[in-house]
């Protein structure tokens, strides 16, 4: 069974960083594009960054400029370096593949940033 595991997540400060980790099992990761998303309380989760194979990446425009995916195909893993963090990006993170389908949702991992 394909899974994905993420951590990394945190309480922070605003203003502070956190280093996202998603680790995903089995030999398809390398072939699909790999994405982060979040979903705040009372809202429904949203598409945060995406990462195509070949390495182009794509962010929603709250996080343009602040936050930066990246992907290790030989580990099978996806990071999402978070900067400057706002109390907004308060949410569970969460990775799974651009559009959806191939993998079920992992746990997630709680960001918190605190004012």
């Amino acid at each position: 069974q394909v899974q994905l595991v993420e951590s990394g997540g945190g309480l922070v400060q605003h203003g502070g960083s956190l280093r996202l980790s998603c680790t995903a099992s089995g030999t398809i990761f390398r072939f699909n594009t790999m994405a982060w998303y979040r979903q705040a309380p009372g809202k429904q989760r949203e598409l945060v960054a995406t990462i195509y194979i070949r390495g182009t990446t794509t962010y929603a425009e709250s996080v343009k400029g602040r936050f930066t995916i990246s992907r290790d195909n030989a580990k099978n893993t996806v990071h999402l370096q978070m900067n400057k963090l706002q109390s907004e990006d308060t949410a569970v993170y969460y990775c799974n593949t651009m559009p959806l389908g191939v993998y079920s949702w992992g746990q997630g991992t709680q960001v918190t940033v605190s004012s």
